[in-house]
């Protein structure tokens, strides 16, 4: 069977994969459309065998939320060099796979490349992973994802390297304020949303310092207090979110501005790539 350029084409627009082995795919399938798309997908699996020990050093957060659904997700996606990382079809990747963790639940990685693929159940994440795998010739790797469900903003840095997500509740949030607080997240790099949320081990820390330092002053045990007391309240006010002032308009904290703006905090996870955990 003469395999055409129209043919070669439509698989391409199936698949991804470059013309050469689409044509070479459909020869092997003596033209059949759907035997070529199984022979490309065990190419790409292979692909992904060879190069998964090699090094993903660099990479990309996706992010995805649906507002009808209240879900949202971020990712983190490896791959081996910052060229890739900033590519078109590795950029659409992560933002496919952040979109597939916010409206298909998965507690691993793993699990979530064992999935069907919402935009296209017929193959799976993996499969939809693989075949990028091929086209750019890098190992990539799921490495981590969080999901989120509520009320959600976002903000992915430029380059890729940074992304934020936050959860408020109340009235209606304007999506720029959520991106603004995103935003302000990504530049202050908070320890935790509320007083609450910051670990009970750095807690522990920072009041130990503060009581040291207030000690060294060599004052009256109730001044010492006291100096304890202000040195936490400024330690807190820059690490944590409500209490610290806001980046575009520091007269301002950023529980004030949600406050006036009827929301209240809820969480927030932000991921840069490359980081532990």
């Amino acid at each position: 069977m003469e395999i055409t350029a129209e043919m070669v084409k439509k698989l391409r627009d199936l698949t991804g994969v470059q013309m050469m082995k689409c044509k070479a795919a459909l020869q092997k399938a003596s033209g059949d459309m759907e035997k070529a798309i199984e022979i490309l997908r065990k190419e790409n699996v292979g692909a992904v065998a060879k190069l998964a020990e090699r090094e993903a050093g660099e990479g990309r957060i996706g992010a995805y939320i649906d507002v009808d659904k209240q879900v949202g997700a971020l990712v983190e996606l490896r791959c081996e060099t910052a060229p890739v990382a900033k590519s078109d079809l590795f950029v659409q990747l992560a933002n496919d796979l952040a979109k597939q963790a916010a409206l298909q639940e998965a507690a691993t990685p793993e699990a979530l490349l064992a999935q069907p693929f919402v935009a296209d159940p017929k193959r799976t994440v993996g499969e939809r992973v693989a075949e990028v795998v091929s086209l750019m010739h890098e190992n990539m790797k799921l490495v981590r994802l969080v999901r989120l469900k509520g009320q959600l903003g976002s903000y992915v840095h430029h380059d890729g390297s940074l992304g934020v997500m936050v959860q408020v509740e109340g009235a209606k949030a304007d999506p720029q304020l959520l991106r603004d607080v995103c935003m302000h997240i990504a530049a202050k790099n908070p320890v935790a949303a509320l007083r609450e949320h910051v670990p009970p081990a750095v807690l522990d820390k920072e009041k130990e310092i503060a009581r040291a330092q207030a000690e060294a002053t060599g004052k009256p045990a109730n001044i010492v207090e006291k100096i304890a007391e202000s040195k936490m309240k400024t330690w807190y006010a820059e690490n944590v979110l409500v209490e610290q002032p806001f980046v575009k308009d520091d007269s301002k904290t950023v529980g004030d501005l949600l406050k006036s703006a009827g929301l209240k905090l809820v969480q927030f996870v932000r991921l840069r790539v490359g980081e532990v955990g």
